[in-house]
């Protein structure tokens, strides 16, 4: 005989014992038995450790009827696919529809018929089981492509580490200068639709790309340690369409809904100026993509405050008052406000994620005052 503790679990509902009694000696055989006599206990039964597989509810109960169980059921994740069957004495076509609707797999009318009973029942556990093998395939076929986007996105970004050692720390700390902006902003009205979990993940791994142009960057250019003539800043400034145009063919292959239209949206617009005078296009205010207004506050930031082969690293409250001076005209001002409102965050992120070399210079400062 089949160990109790390998069959599908059934919860019956009832409040009349006699109803119970037949359902039981129909399905004991095949399948383990648990019994509610009313709502809450059948609402308890099913959020517990060990949820039934299915659920034979009445519709008629004192307290709150099946309908408003089946709801209650419905609208809870942790029992949402559990398949419910009403039981019911007389059923008519407005009481059916309303229990579809709600979320019923079928109905069974009294009195019972046990051979119905056990087609019925069993004809819904195997579709649950088809449900969650598909979810299973599903969950996994997701997090592979995840992990598929996640190594492209690392792979493409450490081209553009090896051409400019400096960006290992910067890339690190943009990424998450830019969640911790969306995360924030995903709270404020009009950005709960457009900043989802998903849109917020995506922007964290596509950051990473902003500056992927670069490896096309001339070294002569790129580790230039005084400031740029105008020639050579017009050709520094490509590296944002060079970026596009990687992404773009990559893009290409493998669909425009791909992730990857976030990161070419990121590495083409990042320059991009609210006033409308930043490069390459000139576009301004919500033209230009959320993704880039984003990364524009991160990646000045990190700019400013990061030591550079052409320049010393600002204090914090340097690089605030110059970012909060450029709202509304370099900066969107609600990104700038999200940025005044997490700027501890950014610190921390700061510090966490400090250069290698600034921290080298921090021991040798240490070890010089201990001297």
């Amino acid at each position: 005989m089949e160990d109790k503790k390998t069959k599908n679990r059934i919860l019956v509902v009832d409040d009349a014992p006699e109803n119970i009694w037949i359902l039981v000696e129909a399905l004991k055989d095949e399948y383990a038995i648990m019994v509610a006599k009313n709502g809450y206990s059948c609402l308890r039964l099913a959020e517990g450790e060990h949820p039934p597989d299915a659920i034979l509810l009445d519709v008629t109960m004192p307290g709150i009827d099946g309908y408003e169980v089946c709801r209650c059921l419905k609208a809870n994740a942790a029992t949402r696919n559990i398949p419910v069957l009403f039981i019911t004495g007389q059923i008519d076509a407005g009481s059916e529809a309303k229990g579809l609707e709600l979320g019923a797999m079928d109905y069974i009318t009294k009195p019972f018929q046990p051979l119905l009973v056990k087609t019925r029942v069993r004809n819904q556990i195997e579709l649950k089981k088809h449900r969650d093998q598909l979810d299973l395939l599903v969950h996994a076929r997701t997090e592979q492509l995840s992990l598929t986007q996640e190594v492209t996105i690392e792979a493409m970004a450490t081209l553009a580490e090896w051409r400019d050692p400096e960006t290992g720390g910067h890339i690190k700390r943009t990424q998450h200068y830019v969640r911790t902006l969306a995360e924030y902003m995903a709270a404020l009205p009009g950005y709960q639709r457009i900043l989802s979990k998903n849109m917020i993940e995506m922007l964290y791994l596509s950051a990473p790309l902003h500056d992927v142009g670069k490896v096309s960057t001339p070294d002569a250019i790129l580790f230039k340690p005084g400031r740029l003539t105008p020639e050579e800043f017009e050709q520094m400034k490509l590296h944002t369409v060079h970026g596009r145009d990687l992404l773009f063919a990559a893009e290409q292959r493998l669909g425009s809904d791909s992730f990857l239209s976030i990161a070419h949206d990121i590495a083409y617009c990042h320059h991009e100026r609210w006033d409308g005078k930043g490069y390459p296009r000139g576009i301004r205010e919500e033209a230009i993509p959320l993704s880039a207004r984003l990364m524009s506050v991160a990646d000045v930031y990190d700019a400013l405050a990061s030591k550079r082969v052409y320049k010393p690293a600002l204090p914090h409250e340097k690089v605030m008052e110059i970012i909060r001076e450029g709202r509304e005209s370099q900066f969107d001002p609600h990104v700038v406000d999200a940025f005044i409102a997490t700027q501890e965050t950014f610190r921390d992120i700061a510090r966490h994620f400090v250069d290698e070399d600034s921290l080298g210079e921090r021991e040798r400062e240490r070890e010089g005052d201990d001297n």
